[in-house]
């Protein structure tokens, strides 16, 4: 799963098992797992259509999704992803995560971005309070969307426990299995233009060039949108053969590989939060990250920060963290700090607390 499914699965099954006194419907559009009935008081629906296009979303949301929270007389409609019904009476809170669509249409499909942009706002109108995962949202939905800054609650995320640091031997186990033994850097999401791997890959290739130690570059993430541009600097790269590409990896195996890491280079241009980071910090492993939107938020003084659009940055920082030892630790000190300020437990108190003042 991605951000906003841990955000969904993460709060809810503690909503739900916290709240005995209350009645959950959960509504999905195609058959679901049964792991997702996390616990008696929560029933699961399946409503068709299956929305696999984004055309078929206004029908299901607009017909389907009124039509089943006026026959279980539903006194909250909760949407973790944002999309809402405007034809449904029930008040909603839309949990909102990032703006991207407003801001970088042209990383986007053109029916995917003409979706969003029509009719995200309508959405944010439409609620009756908002939950959003950093300030920088909060304050980016008041300027884009001129919604109040009453409506709009705070929950920040959280991390899987799983994370945690791993002894030198695990390590370098952990090493041997996925680059011979070398150290890495890592990159951990969706191969998408907003996540950066282009500049990324660029700036690991400088590094290199520049007679740095041997350090290889990990990338984990599924290729979506995998396009012309990002196999071009692929191919422009001198060190090309110390990339290693996983594809997606199952739970554990990721965080194995996050707590081996000599650091984690996750320097997107336009993230709502950046989970990743929080998941590093808890397993003892330094941050590069990106001074831009939320993610000097959420790292606060605990990660190395880079201008994303900057080339020659990203790769001083992949250099600093790699030849400074001192600064590794202090920054692998400071992020186990600010990894306890942060936990699924917060999130789903914060809200639930949104959803009681509605």
């Amino acid at each position: 799963m991605e951000g906003i499914a841990w955000y969904t699965y993460e709060t809810l099954s503690r909503i739900t098992r916290q709240h005995p006194e209350h009645e959950f419907y959960f509504l999905f559009d195609r058959p679901f797992s049964a792991d997702f009935k996390f616990s008696d008081n929560v029933k699961c629906i399946w409503m068709p259509p299956p929305t696999r296009h984004i055309r078929l979303f206004s029908l299901w949301f607009e017909w389907a999704v009124p039509f089943m929270l006026k026959r279980v007389k539903a006194d909250v409609f909760l949407s973790p992803d944002g999309h809402l019904s405007l034809a449904t009476r029930v008040p909603s809170l839309a949990v909102i995560h990032d703006l991207n669509f407003h801001h970088m249409p042209e990383s986007l499909p053109p029916a995917v971005r003409d979706y969003y942009n029509h009719w995200f706002p309508k959405f944010a109108q439409k609620a009756a309070r908002i939950a959003t995962v950093s300030q920088y949202t909060k304050n980016d939905l008041i300027s884009s969307y001129g919604i109040s800054a009453d409506k709009i609650d705070l929950t920040y995320n959280g991390f899987n426990s799983r994370y945690t640091p791993l002894n030198a031997q695990k390590q370098h186990e952990v090493r041997l299995s996925l680059t011979d033994g070398i150290p890495y850097f890592l990159f951990v999401g969706l191969i998408i233009p907003r996540k950066n791997l282009v500049r990324l890959m660029q700036a690991y290739d400088q590094y290199r060039k520049n007679g740095a130690k041997p350090v290889k570059l990990v990338v984990v993430g599924e290729s979506k949108w995998w396009d012309s541009e990002h196999q071009r600097a692929f191919e422009a790269m001198e060190y090309k053969s110390d990339v290693v590409f996983t594809g997606r990896l199952e739970p554990q195996r990721l965080s194995d590989i996050m707590a081996s890491a000599l650091a984690l280079a996750y320097v997107p241009v336009f993230e709502g939060f950046g989970i990743p980071i929080l998941e590093a910090f808890a397993s003892g492993t330094p941050v590069i990250t990106s001074n831009v939107t939320s993610m000097p938020e959420v790292a606060g003084d605990a990660a190395h920060l880079v201008n994303p659009y900057d080339v020659d940055d990203i790769a001083a920082g992949l250099h600093l963290m790699a030849q400074s030892d001192e600064l590794s630790a202090a920054f692998r000190k400071k992020g186990l700090e600010r990894a306890t300020n942060f936990s699924w437990d917060h999130t789903a108190n914060a809200l639930w607390d949104s959803i009681m003042r509605i």
